[in-house]
């Protein structure tokens, strides 16, 4: 045991300063200079606030723990400071010069001139007072498009880097299993292979800036059963293999994640934060992963007090450790004294510290934290005289500039879904017209945003604070794209209160219109204060409070009704999925939504979205998703029908497309070959629109039990009226392959389906294939993707 006080002579200056040796020998030679405490101090955090004055950060009194004592932690070190800009409003400029005043204590504080690694919440945009909110990653999942997300990322990491953050919590890669899960609004949606094509562009985006990109939640959480937030998971190997986790491989695979989120779940009786086979032997063994894996707020101490695995918080931290847990989150609570107890006492070995302190002391020698040129101003201070009063500083930092609403205004754009249209939409914004806007979001500002952005998760419980970004109401947006038209508007209910009371003020106005925009859906929040968030689980899948009630009520006035949706999850809309003139779905789409919805209104934006979860036909018929065998299907010996109102990938737009001439180049491949084909899609209609090609693959016998179809590859073609292209696509067996009766992966041979289509339910032309050959047995190393290519022209 090193539990010993190195001289200081040593510490300064030693091997570990010199940027000339690999990151390895560096942090080697530091940790034999390091004590016991001194190791065990990098391997937590402490929930810290920001100072909007520029002083330093002051410990944040959260609900679950006291505050630490930085003047008695900080001469043994700091491994993260919690959320700085994330826990009050702050103005970013004075945020970033109190993270920065902060880092310069601690640094000064320990013996090695260590600062922090400072963390925030990213999930839709930098989670700060000012910063740009984008959509939330359910509608990342509508755009279908990873370059955009990608772009969006690293816009979001530049601005986290600007002001001295380097990791962000995100993304989410949970595969939606049950929509009535609270935390739906979080995830990209309900297929593995999408959410995993956008969660990898989301990495590659942010750790591009520089920072540390962090996979959550590993693994199961969205599997709870009865969609009950932290309850238990009871699915089998092969749900997890094939369903869950894909898609935290190919963003460790592909996207270079340097960091992993534990889940809070048990899995079968086994908790993530002490599963051993899913944190060190998976995760690092087999998929290679070097980088540290955090614990999701409190999960450490959630082994003794809400899984009852451990009796002591040293026990705690011990499974942990073992595990393969590097860093406590948010604050010390079990890696701190306890653990110290635990090792002195001999029942935690010391290898597992060091091995844990090993791992977070090179990403903070990669991140230059190590260096001895290593400065606490950020770069959005270089430059600035940090030493002068400072409120000067206040509003020099701009994390909202015009380029970030832009691309959020292109993220919404593409985010959006057209469920239905009759031929009312779009609406000739040159045409007058009278607009009955009724509902709880016709003038709700936050309307547009989910529970992870600031003003939802922050602002909140400062309401006399400012929101600090711009968010114009539906009834504003309508304004400005409707400039001719009589907008006549009514609340006729809350989202949630049930109440009646506005129903007659909202039909009178109703029967006076052209056309009724319906304005309906969630209200963002934290455990149960929402209808949809972390904590806010919805019974069933009907529309929260009266809202049903007056839809129904607004399609009996006769009138057109555009109904409208922002919302965290999907619903069943009863008589509205049939008799709406069109429908809208928006999935919280941050800052430019509601411009985003009166530009799909008018017609001046095309419609491009794609539903990520299916939409239910029924509230009850939960769980289900598409991605279900032939008994999670519609059949004459149940009386619950999980068949949706709209698949999964539905979205219409404004033009016509036709799909033909599919050639297949060989139908017969081996089991380690690939599939070609091509087919031409054609714009038949009079106005430019995107087509979403998707391809899904389906076994019909295998040696276990296959999902009826499932979502292989996909690609978005944007045509003009008339133009045509050939779209060629190479397809390895290897995304034929799934996990076997033994537990290995497997490609086998038979006869296959590759069905191209414009969503889940609408196949348009299936390719009819045969594997031949051996049983094949591949791994991590296995293709996972197809390869399209657009022709430039339509000969073929």
């Amino acid at each position: 045991m090193t539990d010993h006080v190195a001289t200081q002579s040593h510490a300064p200056n030693g091997a570990w300063r010199d940027p000339a040796l690999s990151a390895e020998a560096r942090v080697d030679a530091l940790i034999r200079e390091m004590t016991l405490k001194e190791k065990t101090a990098q391997l937590y955090g402490v929930w810290v606030g920001a100072s909007d004055e520029g002083a330093e950060v002051a410990p944040h009194q959260h609900d679950m723990e006291e505050p630490a004592d930085l003047d008695d932690l900080l001469p043994d070190g700091l491994g993260q400071l919690t959320r700085p800009f994330g826990t009050a409003p702050v103005d970013p400029a004075l945020g970033a010069l109190s993270l920065m005043r902060t880092q310069a204590r601690i640094a000064a504080a320990n013996r090695f001139g260590i600062p922090a690694v400072a963390h925030e919440e990213c999930l839709a945009g930098f989670a700060a007072w000012g910063a740009t909110a984008y959509p939330v990653p359910l509608s990342w999942g509508a755009t279908f498009d990873p370059a955009l997300v990608r772009e969006m990322a690293a816009a979001i990491g530049r601005d986290l880097r600007a002001v001295g953050v380097h990791q962000g919590l995100a993304p989410v890669l949970d595969v939606v299993r049950d929509a009535r899960w609270g935390r739906v609004e979080e995830t990209i949606g309900e297929d593995p292979y999408l959410v995993g094509t956008i969660a990898t562009a989301y990495v590659q985006g942010l750790e591009s800036a520089g920072v540390v990109a962090t996979l959550k939640h590993f693994a199961g959480y969205s599997a709870s059963r009865a969609g009950r937030n932290l309850a238990p998971v009871g699915m089998g190997a092969r749900e997890l293999a094939d369903v869950i986790l894909p898609p935290f491989e190919m963003a460790v695979r592909e996207g270079g994640a340097r960091s992993v989120m534990h889940a809070y779940t048990d899995t079968d009786g086994l908790p993530s934060a002490a599963d051993e086979r899913l944190l060190t032997g998976l995760l690092r063994d087999t998929w290679g992963f070097s980088g540290t894996v955090v614990a999701d707020y409190f999960g450490i101490a959630f082994l003794k007090t809400l899984h009852g695995v451990a009796g002591t918080f040293g026990e705690a931290a011990g499974a942990a450790l073992a595990a393969g847990v590097d860093v406590e989150l948010p604050t010390v609570k079990t890696f701190g004294a306890p653990l110290l107890d635990a090792v002195r006492q001999g029942h935690v070995a010391e290898e597992l510290v060091d091995r844990a302190v090993r791992r977070v002391l090179l990403q903070k020698a990669r991140l230059g934290l190590l260096d001895p040129d290593w400065s606490p101003v950020p770069p959005a201070l270089r430059g600035a005289d940090t030493t002068a009063d400072p409120d000067t500083l206040r509003g020099t930092v701009d994390l909202d500039p015009a380029a970030n609403r832009e691309l959020a205004r292109r993220l919404a754009d593409r985010a959006v879904v057209l469920l239905r249209n009759d031929g009312t939409l779009p609406l000739d914004p040159r045409t007058p017209r009278r607009i009955a806007l009724i509902g709880p979001h016709a003038e709700a500002p936050t309307a547009v945003l989910g529970c992870y952005s600031f003003p939802v998760h922050v602002g909140g419980q400062h309401p006399s604070t400012p929101l600090g970004i711009d968010l114009p109401t539906l009834r504003e947006s309508l304004g400005a794209e409707f400039p001719d038209a009589e907008v006549l508007v009514a609340r006729g209910t809350g989202v949630d209160d049930g109440g009646t009371e506005g129903f007659a003020e909202a039909l009178a106005l109703a029967r006076r219109a052209d056309v009724v925009v319906a304005a309906l859906g969630d209200r963002a929040g934290l455990f149960g204060r929402g209808t949809s968030g972390e904590g806010c689980d919805a019974e069933s899948l009907v529309l929260p409070g009266a809202q049903e009630r007056l839809l129904d009520a607004l399609l009996d006035t006769g009138t057109p009704v555009v109904t409208t949706l922002l919302t965290g999850r999907p619903y069943a809309l009863g008589r509205a999925a049939d008799e709406s003139a069109a429908i809208l779905q928006a999935f919280f789409p941050g800052e430019a939504g509601t411009a985003a919805i009166a530009s799909v209104l008018s017609g001046r934006t095309a419609p491009s979205g794609r539903l990520p979860v299916s939409v239910p036909r029924h509230p009850g018929a939960q769980p289900s998703t598409y991605l279900a065998a032939r008994l999670g299907h519609r059949s004459e010996v149940s009386s619950i029908d999980p068949t949706p109102a709209f698949g999964f990938g539905h979205g219409l737009t404004y033009t016509t497309f036709h799909w033909s001439d599919l050639a297949v180049e060989d139908t017969e491949v081996p089991t380690d070959g690939a599939v070609r084909l091509a087919l031409t899609v054609t714009n038949t209609g009079d106005r430019a629109g995107t087509e979403l090609v998707q391809l899904y693959l389906h076994d019909p016998v295998a040696s276990v039990v296959q999902p009826v179809q499932r979502l292989v590859g996909y690609v978005r073609l944007d045509l003009a009226p008339g133009e045509r292209r050939r779209l060629h696509a190479v397809v390895p067996a290897d995304l034929a392959s799934f996990t076997g009766r033994t537990g290995t992966r497997l490609v086998e041979p038979g006869e296959l389906e590759l069905r191209l289509s414009a969503s889940s339910t609408d196949p348009r032309l299936t390719a009819r294939v045969t594997l031949t050959g051996p049983v094949r047995q591949v791994d991590h190393g296995r293709r996972l993707h197809a390869d399209f290519e657009i022709r430039p022209d339509a000969v073929h």
